[in-house]
């Protein structure tokens, strides 16, 4: 059977069982498109290009499945660069797909010309350029197979506009193989025994969860390790969800914004259970000062994550969930001991009383991520934007849904959640997916709106309208001596603009509105925007300053009480 390369790609992605793609038409994909419509695969239009890499970054968090993303040469390429980034510092799996010029005139600047391959090659797992339709059909299926496997990450294919008008035999293969690319998978036996030996003999174990438990599918193992030994479990940002945040032995989030008491437990614990986590800066603080008293265990399937930052005491380097199933019958079964006695009544006094009452007169963002989370149980899935929003919404939101928090964490990427949130809703049309964002990073891709209304996404919007790049000028107060340098932001009317689209659209600043407001929004079957006037200069607490070790935690009370 003879196929253009345009067909070739259209039946891979049937065959690698993709139902929707995210993107935007152009000159040098425009026999792709003519391609795409006659196959059952639903097309996103997106309104700008790094909307479609977040969108298919937001399908792949929310399914594990490989998310796609479409972009014509040259900026509509580059315009993606932000996005695929964004998926490789958070490890998850999307297939990019891109025009080029023809062949002939490639190294020749012609008109929309980049070489998106090489611009890519730091933020990929692997960069094709793809200049003999023959070899397409097995780029393809390796594409697919790299973004998944092992260490998920985004992968890039770049096909010339005589690539995807020429024809070849198609030959779809069944499996891949790469040479030296091969992701460990089961740990070694003997080291998954020693590590059993460390958590049996240990008096003040931790186990630290990271988005590989989420990753690798490990809930249902990470908990029965848990309540075997009693061992209390703090997460990452990205690990949020890897266990049901109101079980009683979640502790919550660790690092800069992290929990007082769950920072304390990192400090105090004798070994420390790291599983698919990659000690992130702002996780451990100042290294030499990280869980000073305690041996450490990294799980990781990637062997460039050990010791890259943190030297462990023993590694085990593998799939998250074949290690735990396992290591879990050979940890021996304990009772509550005083160590998990005393955490857990420190986690009853972690909610901040004042954060959640009004400032000013205005609404504080926590009691607004807490009366969402009060409306959908802990059910939603949350699709949270960069900056305090962020913090808050990773406070004051208890997950108990699987993969239940959806953010950039590793990029930090501002303007992501209104993107991402279209393609978590994509991925599950009945479910209710709130985006939470603040009024900078709303305003940076403001335009999917549009996006959201053509298809029909019932997605939530609730913008924390404080008037600053909050983050910023929580460092500016902080640190700079409350010189706000260039952070003071304005707004447009959201109301109008939502009225534009289309959209309902309510603004809340009395905090005796809070509630029936969000339930109203819960009530209507379609998109809706809430813009909520909160407490312009609140700080999220607890804070570590840059380079200090997590113990050393500005609370609300030595900055608001001048101690």
């Amino acid at each position: 059977m003879k196929l253009t390369g345009a067909q070739i790609v259209c039946e891979a992605l049937v065959r690698e069982g993709v139902d929707v793609v995210f993107g935007y038409p152009g000159g040098a994909v425009i026999k792709l498109y003519d391609t795409l419509i006659d196959y059952p695969i639903h097309h996103v239009l997106v309104r700008h290009e790094q909307a479609a890499a977040h969108a298919a970054d937001g399908y792949a968090r929310a399914t594990g499945k490989v998310g796609v993303c479409i972009a014509t040469s040259g900026p509509g390429a580059t315009n993606l660069v932000t996005g695929i980034a964004t998926a490789y510092m958070d490890s998850s799996p999307i297939v990019a797909i891109t025009g080029q010029v023809p062949t002939n005139l490639l190294g020749r600047d012609a008109f929309q010309e980049v070489d998106i391959t090489g611009i890519t090659m730091p933020i990929t797992k692997h960069s094709y350029l793809v200049t003999d339709v023959r070899e397409l059909p097995h780029i393809m299926k390796e594409a697919f197979y790299i973004a998944r496997s092992g260490r998920p990450g985004p992968v890039l294919i770049d096909i010339p506009k005589d690539v995807q008008a020429a024809e070849t035999e198609f030959d779809y293969p069944d499996e891949i193989e790469l040479p030296g690319y091969e992701p460990p998978l089961e740990g070694d036996p003997q080291l998954i025994q020693r590590m059993a030996d460390m958590i049996n003999a240990a008096e003040r174990p931790l186990i630290l969860a990271g988005h590989g438990v989420i990753l690798s599918e490990a809930e249902e193992e990470l908990l029965a390790l848990a309540e075997r030994g009693n061992f209390p479990v703090a997460t990452t940002l990205l690990g949020i969800s890897a266990i049901p945040e109101t079980h009683r032995l979640a502790l919550g989030m660790v690092g800069m914004h992290g929990w007082k008491h769950a920072n304390q437990a990192i400090q105090r614990c004798d070994l420390l259970i790291v599983l698919g986590a990659r000690f992130s800066d702002r996780v451990t603080g100042k290294i030499s000062t990280f869980a000073p008293d305690a041996k450490i265990i990294h799980v990781d399937i990637d062997p460039a994550e050990i010791g890259k930052n943190v030297e462990p005491d023993l590694a085990v380097v593998g799939d998250v969930k074949r290690v735990l199933r396992a290591l879990i019958p050979l940890v021996q079964p304990r009772l509550c001991v005083e160590w998990i006695t005393d955490l857990l009544r420190s986690k009853q006094q972690y909610q901040d009383p004042q954060a959640f009452q009004p400032k000013n007169g205005r609404l504080t963002s926590p009691m607004v991520i807490r009366e969402i989370w009060r409306a959908t149980g802990g059910q939603a899935i949350m699709v949270s934007d960069v900056g305090q929003n962020q913090m808050w919404e990773a406070q004051y939101y208890f997950h108990d849904r699987r993969r239940g928090l959806i953010t950039s964490g590793g990029l930090g990427t501002m303007g992501f959640a209104v993107p991402a949130a279209m393609g978590v809703q994509a991925a599950y049309p009945d479910a209710t997916v709130w985006a939470t964002v603040g009024d900078g990073g709303f305003q940076m891709t403001i335009q999917e709106l549009a996006t959201i209304v053509q298809e029909k996404y019932p997605i939530k919007i609730a913008i924390l309208n404080n008037g600053y790049l909050g983050m910023v000028r929580q460092w500016q107060q902080f640190f700079f001596e409350r010189r706000y340098a260039f952070t003071p932001i304005s707004s447009p009317d959201y109301l109008k603009l939502a009225e534009a689209y289309g959209i309902p659209a309510k603004r809340v600043s009395d905090p005796a509105d809070l509630r029936s407001s969000v339930e109203e929004a819960m009530r209507i079957p379609g998109p809706v925007v809430l813009e909520f006037l909160v407490e312009r200069e609140d700080n999220v607490y607890p804070m570590v300053p840059a380079g200090a070790s997590i113990s050393e935690m500005i609370e609300r009370h030595m900055v608001e009480e001048g101690a």
